[in-house]
């Protein structure tokens, strides 16, 4: 008997097969995400902890003050 565009049923049950399989992943990506999401959270934390310290902000002031003080 053929089904699927000419391929044999034998065909047809094993690619159904396969995507069945792929269909028990669907949790794992969200998973993965949540993972990325967390991590991302975490370097933003710690970036913004680096960059509002004492040593890089008083480096950011000096910087942006010399720019405005900066003859034209």
């Amino acid at each position: 008997m053929r089904t699927m565009r000419g391929t044999s049923e034998t065909a047809a049950a094993r690619w159904s097969g396969r995507r069945a399989g792929l269909r028990g992943d669907a949790g794992m990506s969200t998973a993965e995400y949540a993972i990325g999401t967390l991590a991302a959270v975490g370097l933003a934390t710690l970036l913004l902890e680096i960059v509002t310290g004492g040593g890089v902000r008083g480096a950011l002031q000096d910087l942006i003050e010399g720019a405005l003080s900066a003859p034209m």
